[in-house]
């Protein structure tokens, strides 16, 4: 979430920037989102960028070093919060001290890990929206 005077333009551009450095991760794939929204008409492209959407696609013993560049990333940005969603569960990283995120991303992963614990299918690449 950008802070109030963050337009959609600088929105995209950081998420671009994002997907920049999460390419440098041992990731499967890092995409900007598309828009749900309808494309208006006249436009040249038949998609929408999600403003500050990125899509990423790893393997669940990547997600804590996706995390942790998340959350170094957002400092000195002109966003407010990180937001990761994954299979339903959310987790948003924001203003907190660097205490309370590392707790938030210790507690997100240790439910994480325990569910995959309790599944029975084989473990597959996750996307994470953020």
């Amino acid at each position: 979430m950008g802070l109030p005077d963050t337009d959609e333009d600088e929105l995209r551009w950081l998420s671009s920037q994002l997907r920049r450095s999460l390419l440098e991760l041992d990731v499967v794939d890092v995409r900007l989102a598309r828009s749900a929204s309808g494309v208006p008409s006249g436009s040249k492209s038949s998609e929408l960028i999600a403003a500050g959407t990125v899509v990423v696609t790893a393997a669940p013993f990547i997600l804590r070093q996706v995390l942790q560049l998340a959350d170094t990333w957002l400092k000195n940005r002109p966003v407010r919060s990180i937001k990761v969603e994954l299979d339903g569960h959310t987790i948003e990283l924001s203003d907190a001290s660097v205490v309370e995120r590392e707790r938030l991303i210790d507690a997100f992963l240790t439910h994480r890990e325990s569910a995959d614990t309790d599944e029975t299918d084989t473990e597959q690449p996750q996307p994470l929206t953020s």
